[in-house]
C-alpha cells in the first residue's frame, strides 16, 4: 500500500513524538526515584527532622517530579497543558476546602515533626490530658495514658495548645508540702525532712534542695520541700520521700493535723417580757 508523502511525514513525526515521550517518561521515572532517595537521605541526616518527615518529603519530591514528567509527555502530543494545570489547581482548591480539618492536622503534624516539641517516649500534657507518646504521624499522634489506655489525638488539637513536656529536661524539681501542728517543733520537723532528702542518693546536691517553713495555714504550719532529681527518678522519689516523712513524723511524735475549725458558742439570755 502506497502512502502519500504527507502521511509518511505525519507517521514519522508521530513516531518521533512517541519515542520522545517514552524517553521523557523513562528519564522522569528514574529522576523521580533518584531525587526521592537523595531527599530522604539528606533529611534523615538532619538532626532537626524526624524520620517520618523524611519519608513524607521523599514522597512529595517523587510526586512533583512525576507530575512535571507527565506534563512534558503531554506536551509531546500537542496537549494544551495550561488548561490542564488550571483544572488541577481548581480541583486542588476544591479538595482543600472540603478537607480543611484534615489539612490542618497535616500542617500541625508537619510542625510537630519539624520543631519536635516532644519525641516518642516523652510524657506530655496538653489541654489537661496527660499521655506518653508512642508515634507521631502526619494526621494523628498515638499515645497511651499512664493507665495504659490508648489514645489517638488529632495533631491540630495538640499543636494549637500549650504543651508541657515532662521529659524534655534532664532534671526536675519535686514540690512537696508537709503540714504539722502548731504545737509541734518546726525546727525538728524541718531537720527530719532535710536529713531524709540528704540520705536519698537520687536527690541532687546541685541545685541545692529547699526546705523551709512557708505558710501558716488554717489548721497547720506548712513546710515546703523542694529537692531536685533526674527526670526519670521524679515519681518514685516523690512517693518514697512522702512515705518516709510520714513514718519519721509518726516515730518522732510530730502530727499531721486534719483540717479543723474552732466554733465558739455564746449564750444570750432572753429579756424578760
Amino acid at each position: 500500500m502506497d502512502l502519500s508523502p504527507e502521511t509518511v511525514k505525519f507517521l514519522i513525526g508521530m513516531g518521533m513524538h512517541v519515542l520522545a515521550a517514552v524517553a521523557i517518561l523513562i528519564a522522569g521515572w528514574i529522576i523521580a526515584g533518584t531525587a526521592a532517595r537523595m531527599v530522604r537521605k539528606r533529611a534523615e541526616r538532619s538532626p532537626t527532622l524526624d524520620v517520618t518527615l523524611a519519608i513524607i518529603l521523599a514522597k512529595i519530591t517523587r510526586v512533583v517530579v512525576l507530575t512535571v514528567t507527565l506534563i512534558a509527555v503531554l506536551n509531546q502530543f500537542g496537549v494544551q497543558t495550561t488548561s490542564l494545570i488550571a483544572l488541577l489547581g481548581a480541583a486542588g482548591l476544591a479538595i482543600g476546602l472540603a478537607l480543611q480539618g484534615t489539612l490542618s492536622n497535616v500542617a500541625a503534624g508537619i510542625m510537630l515533626l519539624v520543631l519536635r516539641p516532644f519525641r516518642v517516649g516523652d510524657a506530655i500534657e496538653f489541654s489537661g490530658t496527660l499521655g506518653i507518646v508512642d508515634e507521631i504521624g502526619l494526621f494523628v499522634t498515638k499515645m497511651h495514658r499512664p493507665d495504659n489506655i490508648a489514645m489517638m489525638v488529632p495533631n491540630s488539637q495538640i499543636w494549637g495548645t500549650a504543651i508541657m513536656n515532662y521529659g524534655a529536661n534532664a532534671t526536675r524539681r519535686i514540690d512537696m508540702v508537709f503540714g504539722i501542728s502548731y504545737s509541734d517543733d518546726m525546727e525538728k520537723a524541718t531537720s527530719i525532712i532535710e536529713k531524709l532528702i540528704e540520705a536519698d542518693a537520687r536527690c541532687l546536691k546541685d541545685p541545692a534542695p529547699l526546705v523551709a517553713v512557708a505558710e501558716l495555714a488554717d489548721s497547720s504550719v506548712n513546710i515546703y520541700a523542694r529537692p531536685w532529681v533526674n527526670s526519670e527518678d521524679f515519681f518514685n522519689t516523690k512517693l518514697d520521700l512522702t512515705r518516709k516523712v510520714k513514718e519519721r513524723f509518726d516515730a518522732e511524735g510530730i502530727s499531721i493535723p486534719f483540717p479543723q475549725q474552732d466554733v465558739h458558742m455564746h449564750q444570750v439570755q432572753a429579756k424578760a417580757a
